[in-house]
């Protein structure tokens, strides 16, 4: 009897051994896609996680309140910016980057070659130089291949269109994860959706970062038709001073079907996805 059990326990073994290893070599763990809209106040700041392992930051607020948005979003001890990506150098985009550089190992950086003179922008260039963090400038539409399924899309600006005024001069990107895609534009406003909309490319997206944090001077209804998106996120500082989102705006955004989430109200917006579903 006793030899009998142990043959049978250890066939069992065998058979339990047997099961993992089809597991392990059947099973393909689900990569995901995270995107966070932090709260950084009256500004934008996006952080982009993607299945890879690259960390990718887009603008950074007004102040250093993304550092600590960074540390809640990022793994303990991860110190890692793969890219930076700066849409235009107004004060709430580019002056919480400052920090971001001195405190984050950062790969490269990608902005327009915008002209601005003002003291945030001009410290953000000085601590760049100091860190030698290698600049991209862009000067027309790019493809950045992130993975095999996973590409970022760079529409705007062209070379052309650089000084048409800061919110105007905004890199305008597109993230494509299989068969999800967000839209980031910055603070482009009418003047660049209506050249995009000539250009006639694809502009659809499920998340929309909408332009402007709400403003009236971005989002027009012809705009938000044909990127038609399921939710669109208004990054917004409490109470401010602006008096962003615009009321026009946010009816526009509820005429194409959007939901509407906005850091005000909700706090920092984590965005995940695989490629096929959005939560």
């Amino acid at each position: 009897m006793q030899r009998r059990a142990r043959i049978l326990l250890f066939g069992g073994v065998a058979i339990f051994l047997s099961g993992i290893c089809l597991f392990l070599f059947f099973y393909h763990p689900v990569k995901f896609l995270e995107v966070d809209f932090l709260n950084v106040g009256q500004g934008d700041a996006e952080l982009i996680k993607t299945p890879y392992g690259q960390n990718i930051l887009i603008d950074g607020g007004p102040d250093n309140k993304v550092l600590a948005e960074l540390g809640r979003n990022l793994p303990w001890l991860e110190k890692k910016i793969d890219l930076i990506i700066l849409t235009h150098p107004h004060d709430d985009h580019v002056s919480g980057l400052i920090d971001v550089l001195k405190k984050y190992q950062v790969g490269r950086i990608l902005m327009a070659d915008a002209p601005s003179n003002a003291p945030p922008y001009e410290e953000f260039l000085r601590m760049d130089y100091e860190k030698k963090v290698p600049v991209v400038l862009v000067a027309g539409r790019q493809t950045i291949t992130l993975g095999a399924d996973l590409r970022l899309e760079i529409l705007h600006p062209e070379k052309d269109d650089i000084g048409a005024g800061l919110n105007e001069d905004s890199i305008v990107a597109r993230l494509i994860y299989k068969k999800k895609v967000f839209l980031f534009v910055g603070d482009a406003g009418v003047k660049t959706e209506a050249e995009l909309l000539g250009e006639k490319i694809d502009l659809q997206a499920d998340i929309l970062k909408v332009g402007h944090h709400g403003s009236e001077t971005a989002s027009t209804l012809d705009f938000l038709r044909i990127v038609a998106p399921k939710l669109a996120i208004i990054e917004v500082g409490v109470n401010n001073q602006f008096s962003f989102p615009g009321e026009d705006t946010l009816w526009r955004l509820q005429k194409v079907g959007a939901k509407i989430l906005r850091t005000d109200l909700n706090g920092t917006i984590k965005v995940k996805s695989d490629g096929e579903k959005i939560w």
